[in-house]
């Protein structure tokens, strides 16, 4: 079944709450989380007003697509990049900078968690011997009859 939002750019979110990563007092934000999948990936609106916030995308993948207002996105070390309605804005998994919304700004987006895999210690190292492959088994389990139907 597909799930469709009409008309997210009008779509009701939840409430807005104080932006945790942001260095201007009152900038709030709101999402509705439209999907999730058990694999780690995440598809909503989100919407922040005026101000400017930290990011970091760590673990994750964001992909979004502007659809209302206006911002500045700084990656750490480089120069800003002004985004804008129509506008698709990749942060990678290591992306740290900062936005500064300089009009409410509203976007669909797509987070892609990174699959977890642990750190190997040496002695968890794969072996470098190989296992070779096993002959397949020569016993068959036989044919079972089929189970009559019973009678109402």
């Amino acid at each position: 079944m597909a799930i469709v939002l009409h008309r997210a750019e009008k779509a009701e979110l939840g409430a807005f709450a104080p932006k945790p990563t942001s260095t201007t007092e009152g900038q709030q934000e709101a999402l509705r989380t439209v999907w999730t999948a058990p694999e780690g990936v995440e598809a909503g609106v989100w919407e922040a007003t005026p101000g400017r916030f930290t990011a970091t995308r760590e673990g994750y993948h964001e992909v979004c697509q502007i659809l209302s207002g206006r911002a500045s996105v700084t990656a750490t070390g480089g120069e800003p990049v002004e985004i804008g309605p129509g506008d698709t804005l990749v942060t990678p998994a290591g992306w740290t900078g900062v936005w500064e919304v300089h009009e409410t700004l509203r976007k669909t987006y797509v987070t892609i968690d990174l699959p977890v895999i642990p750190p190997q210690t040496p002695t968890q190292a794969p072996s470098q011997t190989r296992t070779p492959p096993q002959a397949p088994s020569q016993t068959r389990t036989p044919p079972q009859a089929p189970t009559p139907p019973v009678a109402p």
